[in-house]
């Protein structure tokens, strides 16, 4: 529970169990990999051999045929699955059939779905991979940190990497924080939680369908939508993050692996886990995703009058749904 933060207990993997040149397999930024997962700018692409696989582009998931393909080529001596921006379930029993197969070690990095899995609404990594990374913000919805679990054939390395291998001193607050937030995740209520998650990310997904916009995927089966703007209107990204609202990141898509695209990522990803928090449900998402809708039109024409409306309104939203425990 000593890593800071998700990059370094990513990178703690890497010195635990590789050498500088060794090939690792992960996926491709533009796909919605992760910098740590082999991209070129990461120190993980720059000192170790970097093999990447993507998804496939008619149906935005991964295809395990030529994952396992890539692998036997490449043989990489360590196997990354999850990431950053997939908004499908992760079929970690898949990937270990493919790293058995090249004797290579499985990493589950589970950041985004941590919470999910302890509410047991995604399936869980173990039994499948033989080390786990995972932030402790996000859905599990505790404070900036990040854990590592393994089995204990796999327990000296890591800890030899954590520390002395990276870090000096612990961040005591920070381990206190993340035990407070696993009790909370242990609580019967944190399931219902994670279901609304869920819940509330498949209502959003059908309701940015309905009005038109393309989904990568088609959809969602966890907390996060990615949303392809390659066609439809690109610079409605600015609107709606600094004009009505909601909460969104850039991110690149599969459709975009030029390197214009990646400097400029031709989509956003949007999240329910914080929305959720504050007690929304599916009829708020409904009213969300009508404020992208009309906020992208408003854009297209540089309807400025409409966008402060919908800011307003948006406003009016999270004034109703307060952050628990913030003083209003």
């Amino acid at each position: 529970m000593q890593p800071y933060s998700g990059s370094p207990a990513n990178l703690a993997v890497y010195l635990a169990y590789l050498q500088p040149g060794d090939a690792v397999m992960g996926m491709a930024l533009p796909m919605g990999g992760h910098l740590t997962h082999g991209w070129n700018v990461s120190i993980t692409g720059k000192w170790f051999r970097s093999v990447q696989y993507g998804v496939r582009r008619d149906t935005g998931r991964v295809d395990f045929d030529e994952v396992r393909e890539l692998a036997r080529r490449e043989r990489p001596k360590l196997i990354l699955c999850g990431s950053t921006a997939i908004p499908r379930t992760i079929e970690f029993d898949a990937f270990a059939h493919v790293a058995s197969e090249v004797e290579a070690i499985l990493v589950a990095d589970i950041a985004h779905v941590a919470g999910l899995i302890a509410g047991g609404v995604h399936p869980s990594p173990v039994g499948h991979a033989d080390v786990l990374s995972t932030t402790t913000h996000k859905t599990l919805r505790g404070p900036r940190g990040a854990i590592l679990m393994c089995d204990r054939e796999h327990a000296d390395a890591l800890d030899r990497a954590v520390f002395p291998g990276l870090q000096g001193g612990p961040h005591n607050h920070t381990t206190a924080a993340i035990a407070v937030a696993l009790e909370e995740a242990l609580q019967p209520d944190f399931t219902d939680y994670a279901r609304q998650i869920v819940a509330n990310a498949k209502t959003l997904a059908d309701a940015l369908l309905e009005r038109g916009f393309e989904l990568v995927s088609g959809g969602t089966d966890n907390h996060l939508i990615l949303v392809d703007l390659t066609t439809r209107l690109s610079r409605a990204k600015s609107p709606l993050r600094h004009s009505t609202g909601p909460a969104s990141r850039l991110t690149t898509t599969p459709s975009g692996t030029t390197r214009a695209s990646r400097l400029t990522p031709p989509g956003i990803r949007l999240g329910t886990p914080a929305v959720t928090t504050r007690g929304m449900k599916e009829p708020e998402m409904e009213l969300i995703a009508n404020w992208i809708h009309h906020g992208v039109e408003a854009a297209r024409r540089n309807d400025k009058t409409t966008l402060e409306r919908i800011a307003n309104e948006v406003r009016e939203l999270a004034a109703a749904f307060p952050i628990p425990g913030a003083r209003v």
